[in-house]
């Protein structure tokens, strides 16, 4: 049976303005991925609907999934109201340099517990690579038996295999392999997998990135990032030229335009830029969003009117939960909603386990803790007359009787812990399920480990149910 899903929104639903529908470039097209999203690009004017995400390993966390279907689901709706066609495009975000946060996929073992899949570590001190010049090197094969081996058997299990080895090769770079896995994945459904760190979108991104460069965002730094001797880097104008942050290399502004036209692979745009640079380069309706981008795409207002750009509407992407069978079996045993797992692991079981406790112990409990209150307080009044510095005394001694009635209290709950560890483990379970390593599951488990559990099935089902989402949004 595939899990529940459960849509959890983290904003009201808007509407994407009207559009120019345009031709794209060719440099644009030779950049997608070939497949259906790529033939529609090629085939006059369009309109597009754009999200974009972060190279990560075996695709990153559900949300990755999630953007995409939600992507594809309102270019659909969009294209049936205007009668014009409108392309989803997922941007694969090659440009980005955060190693940290591409290098692993935490998927659920057979216990049904976290388990986080390491590519490897970048020592601290090396350069801040773009994610595609970062190789998946031969650790990758060793990812792939990890997943392999801590994942359970399904009659799914290598299908999943196979989809994500095809992708992630020793010789391919982070980027590419992501940008891979979802074209096979998603590409037909008749999303366009853009990869904009290609050079050929380089270059014709290159003047974008020029003009911004004389640009200041509030934090002093310019919204222009070039790779220098440490990796990518932020740039600051400083005395008429431009000083990298961390690498305090200085150039003027000669250097960088050289810069544009021999290596534009060197320069990009930052995370406020870049929706900017996207809908210069497409024509953007909308961008599909998580709560984080929502934010700072608030924020890039002055940077469309300076650069001239018209920008595209932000929509709040599909959001959800998979509740599998067990984890829902469990919640409604204890009349638990998703949200009760959101929290400090040992919380939750012992508010369930202490309910147990019988009801004249809980009622003797709460009983003396009222008359303490009560007789300390009549104590602490009288006392206040006679001698004032007694007071801390007697709220002293108030306390300590509480503290001894929660000390029974947490004998008597660790008593039961240890007649219930069933419970206990079923509840574990189903917070790893649902918020695996105390993070919201669609930002920590990757695709891949309820693929292999569920297979086909369940895309089936997140495809309709966000199909659903785009039409009643």
């Amino acid at each position: 049976m595939i899990p529940r899903i459960a849509a959890t929104p983290f904003a009201p639903p808007v509407r994407p303005r009207d559009g120019v529908p345009r031709r794209v470039s060719q440099a644009v097209l030779e950049a997608t991925l070939p497949g259906p999203g790529r033939d529609r690009l090629a085939a006059g004017e369009v309109l597009v609907v754009t999200t974009g995400q972060q190279p990560g390993l075996f695709t990153g966390p559900l949300y990755t999934v999630y953007k995409a279907l939600s992507a594809i689901a309102l270019a659909a709706r969009l294209e049936r109201e205007r009668r014009v066609p409108v392309v989803p495009v997922f941007w694969v975000a090659g440009d980005d340099h955060d190693f940290h946060e591409a290098n692993w996929a935490l998927v659920l073992n057979g216990a049904g517990e976290p388990t986080r899949i390491v590519l490897r570590d970048r020592p601290a001190d090396a350069p801040a690579t773009p994610l595609s010049r970062e190789a998946c090197g031969p650790e990758v094969l060793t990812a792939l038996d990890q997943l392999r081996a801590d994942t359970p058997e399904s009659e799914f299990k290598g299908e999943v295999l196979s989809w994500l080895r095809a992708a992630y090769q020793p010789d391919t770079n982070l980027a590419d392999a992501c940008a891979a896995a979802v074209q096979a994945l998603l590409g037909g459904y008749g999303l366009a997998v853009l990869r904009p760190y290609a050079t050929a979108v380089k270059q014709e991104m290159a003047p974008w990135l020029v003009r911004a460069l004389e640009l200041t965002l509030p934090d002093g730094l310019s919204p222009v990032l070039l790779e220098g001797s440490l990796g990518r880097d932020r740039l600051r104008g400083e005395g008429g030229a431009f000083v990298t942050r961390r690498g305090g290399e200085r150039f003027v502004r000669a250097d960088l335009e050289k810069i544009a036209a021999d290596r534009p692979d060197r320069l990009s745009p930052n995370v406020l830029l870049r929706p900017v640079v996207e809908a210069a380069l497409l024509p953007t309706v909308a961008y599909l969003a998580g709560p984080g981008e929502l934010r700072y795409l608030a924020e890039t207002g002055p940077l469309y009117r300076a650069l001239g750009v018209t920008p595209q509407t932000p929509v709040p992407r599909w959001s959800g939960l998979l509740i599998e069978a067990r984890v829902a079996r469990v919640s409604d045993k204890h009349h638990l909603v998703p949200s009760d797992f959101d929290g400090p692991p040992g919380a939750l079981e012992a508010r369930v386990v202490r309910e147990q406790l019988p009801a004249e112990v809980n009622a003797a409990l709460e009983a003396l803790r009222r008359e303490v209150r009560t007789s300390y307080d009549r104590l602490a009044a009288g006392v206040a007359q006679l001698d004032p510095t007694l007071e801390r005394t007697v709220e002293s001694a108030r306390n300590a009787a509480l503290a001894g009635s929660q000390d029974i209290e947490k004998r008597l709950v660790a008593a039961l812990k240890r007649g219930n560890e069933t419970i206990l483990s079923q509840l574990s379970r189903a917070r790893a399920s649902l918020y695996p390593g105390g993070l919201p599951q669609e930002r920590a488990l990757t695709y891949a480990s309820m693929a292999i559990r569920y297979g086909p099935p369940l895309f089936a089902a997140l495809h309709d149910e966000v199909a659903r989402w785009a039409v009643a949004s």
